[in-house]
């Protein structure tokens, strides 16, 4: 397995700057629409009772990349640097932009979701490049020191990005409140538009990412499945677990489980595609694939689970 995903080591991300800005201009779309949907009323229940919210927001900023890191131990010998990076970099990624409907379908609290998409996007300014930073480090000085098969070091640089979520995240999520708060009707007649846009830019962005190199993706789909199988599959137990010892309800046990599984993705995608952050000479060609196959699997799981949830009694 580790010598058939090495030659994704090798990968180098060819895209244009026009197809940069493509990927960032969707992306602050994507999170405008989310904005639209937050009203600072759904904060208020969540605010006064504010334990499943922190429960929420540990599982997924703390407990989510932990379980990540252990995993990339557990099963290093099977997984490349960029492989491992590519899952460190999705951990470090806030919640993604369709976990809000997805808890709904599933008859979970709903404004507990809304209220961590917001939460999480508003600090994954600061979280995003801080999480990659720690575990990507660690990654870097400890375990990929003893790979023969890391090409180059791996230079993270935490201004950038920090810089670059400003952009995609802040402006946008901004942005879209205020026109929630100033124009609500406006806000609420084209927020379904938004929703449904957001899914098919979404999934625009991962052809992008897959355009250049579709073939060797095939090739070695089996694995990257896999690797993400697992993965998308810990991050789901983990938010239900921890919801669970901490004895949340159901319905926020059910939230807080599917905003931990699904994570932003093209955020994920979005940075590697900025020539600041991972310059094009750089092979991470694994991080590419396991982000891109990430966001088309937590779709699959996240709506699996909660059709299946929407089946079952909450009592």
């Amino acid at each position: 397995m580790f010598e058939s995903l090495s030659v994704l080591d090798q990968v180098t991300i060819n895209f244009s700057a026009a197809g940069t800005h493509l990927v960032n201009s969707i992306l602050a779309l994507i999170m405008f629409g989310v904005a639209l949907d937050i009203r600072l009323g759904v904060f208020k229940e969540v605010l006064v009772k504010p334990k499943a919210l922190i429960t929420g927001l540990v599982s997924q900023l703390i407990l989510l990349p932990v379980v990540t890191f252990l995993l990339i131990i557990i099963f290093h010998k099977w997984l490349t640097p960029t492989v491992s990076m590519g899952m460190i970099l999705v951990s470090a990624c806030p919640g993604g932009n369709i976990s809000n409907f997805m808890t709904n379908l599933a008859k979970g609290k709903t404004e507990l979701s809304v209220s961590m998409t917001a939460v999480n996007t508003a600090i994954a300014i600061f979280m995003t490049p801080l999480i990659f930073k720690i575990y990507g480090g660690l990654y870097v000085d400890y375990m990929a020191k003893a790979s023969d098969n890391l090409l180059q070091p791996i230079f993270i640089p935490l201004g950038q990005m920090f810089y670059t979520i400003f952009i995609l995240l802040g402006i946008p999520l901004t942005l879209g409140l205020l026109c929630t708060h100033f124009f609500p009707k406006f806000s609420k007649k084209i927020s379904p538009t938004f929703r449904k846009a957001s899914m098919a830019l979404f999934l625009l962005i991962v052809v992008m990412a897959f355009s250049n190199n579709f073939d060797l993706f095939l090739k070695h789909i089996q694995w990257i499945f896999l690797i993400v199988l697992i993965h998308n599959g810990m991050a789901l137990l983990t938010g239900f677990s921890f919801a669970s010892l901490l004895r949340v309800n159901r319905k926020e046990r059910r939230a807080i489980t599917i905003e931990t599984g699904i994570q932003n993705s093209g955020l994920g995608l979005a940075l590697l595609f900025n020539p600041k952050i991972f310059p094009p000479e750089m092979a991470i060609g694994g991080m590419l694939f396991i982000t891109a196959w990430w966001g088309i699997w937590h779709i699959v799981s996240g709506l699996g689970l909660s059709y299946s949830w929407s089946k079952k009694p909450l009592d």
